[in-house]
Formats: structure tokens, C-alpha cells, sequence
């Protein structure tokens, strides 16, 4: 016999589940550097959608400084973005009973 209530759940949860993604896109997450030299935006699908570098950061002698800025705020950027997704989906995966999630 089939079971229409896990089937409407299912349902349920996948438009649940596109609302979130929608959310994710629209959703601006921005990473600033310590010196403010580098900012990043993503969105919550962790594209990167800007950067935006300060004008006195492109020196020669800046080069080096520069670079590690643009790979921490990167950095930042993504692991705020996992962190958001994550959040958004935890209802989700709780539904689904899934080990682990």
C-alpha cells in the first residue's frame, strides 16, 4: 500500500528545499581583511559575486601582504557561507532522518 503522507512529506520538503537554494542565491555574505584592504562577496552558494581590493594595496611592496589578504578573506567568505547553508538546511536534514545530518 502506498503511504500518501510520507509522499506529501517528501513533497513537502522538497519545495522546502528549493525555497532554501533561492534563499542561498540571494543571499549576500561579505568578508572584510584585518587591514581593510580586501573585501569579498559571495553568495550563499559560495560564488564569489565581488572583490573589491583598496587602491593604496597595489604597490610592489604590497604584493605579498596583498595576496595573503585575498586567500584569508576567500577563506572567511567560504567558511561563512558553508556555515549559513549549513543553518538553512539543518531543518531539512532533520526530516529526512538521515544518520549523521
Amino acid at each position: 500500500m502506498v503511504d500518501f503522507s510520507k509522499m506529501k512529506d517528501m513533497y513537502q520538503l522538497q519545495k522546502k528545499a528549493r525555497q532554501i537554494q533561492k534563499e542561498l542565491k540571494d543571499t549576500e555574505i561579505e568578508a572584510k581583511s584585518s587591514d581593510g584592504w580586501v573585501t569579498v562577496l559571495m553568495n550563499g552558494e559560495q560564488h564569489l559575486t565581488d572583490i573589491e581590493i583598496a587602491d593604496e594595496a597595489l604597490t610592489p611592496e604590497n604584493k605579498k601582504e596583498l595576496e595573503k589578504d585575498i586567500k584569508n578573506t576567500v577563506s572567511q567568505a567560504i567558511s561563512r557561507a558553508q556555515a549559513y547553508a549549513a543553518e538553512k538546511m539543518k531543518d531539512i536534514a532533520g526530516k529526512l532522518n538521515i544518520p549523521g545530518l
